[in-house]
């Protein structure tokens, strides 16, 4: 399998080359176009009830399309997502190798790789994240999608993030929800509550949000 991420980072889209015989689970509708030869396959996500966790809870969809290769040549298959954005190739090692990630954010999958839907609490719900995080596991690679571009900070110790800002980040680390500063200041400086979160490792944060563009766009409409 090849694959190549084109369009950073306000338009990317992944261009990927199955071998015969290869596979990719993708979420649903986020294929742009394939070669001729490239069998498209439809399943539930994790079963019925599961699915609808996932798609009420995980903002993920229903179903998953898988896409094999089943021509005797490398076939074509470009991905792509629903908002303006950059794509995070994501390298699982090992089964465990583990990884936190906003909902809405899975576009697709190699076979050893797990998504699950996982509780957050309600500090996670309050930061605009969600009462749900999805969780990566297993050996092989993900792709996720963001709105906007992706930076990556090197977390030792504390970080704060605003809220509906954190993409990713890895299972070992921990998240409160505070003031972006005092009560006045932040009421009245437009922060509000922020995300902080605490621990050793690399986070990635997408530099536009979704309820930000809303909140934009609601009284022009």
């Amino acid at each position: 399998m090849e694959t190549e991420i084109k369009g950073h980072p306000s338009f990317s889209h992944i261009h990927m080359k199955l071998g015969p015989g290869e596979s990719i689970i993708a979420e649903s509708g986020a294929m742009a176009s394939m070669d001729v030869g490239i069998d498209l396959r439809s399943k539930m996500n994790g079963g019925f009830f599961k699915g609808l966790m996932i798609k009420f809870f995980g903002k993920e969809s229903f179903f998953l399309s898988k896409f094999t290769n089943k021509s005797e040549r490398p076939a074509s298959i470009v991905f792509t997502q629903s908002v303006p954005g950059d794509i995070y190739e994501h390298k699982l090692e090992s089964k465990k190798d583990e990884l936190y990630i906003q909902p809405g954010a899975f576009l697709c999958r190699t076979k050893g790789v797990k998504v699950k839907l996982r509780w957050a609490g309600l500090k996670s719900w309050l930061g605009g994240e969600g009462l749900f995080r999805m969780k990566i596991s297993g050996k092989g690679t993900c792709w996720i999608s963001c709105f906007g571009s992706i930076l990556k900070r090197q977390i030792t110790g504390d970080h704060l993030i605003d809220t509906g800002h954190l993409m990713a980040y890895p299972p070992n680390m921990k998240i409160k929800l505070q003031l972006a500063g005092g009560i006045f200041s932040s009421l009245f400086g437009g922060e509000g509550f922020v995300m902080r979160i605490e621990g050793e490792g690399e986070v990635l944060i997408q530099s536009r949000s979704i309820d930000g563009m809303a909140g934009w766009l609601n009284p022009l409409l």
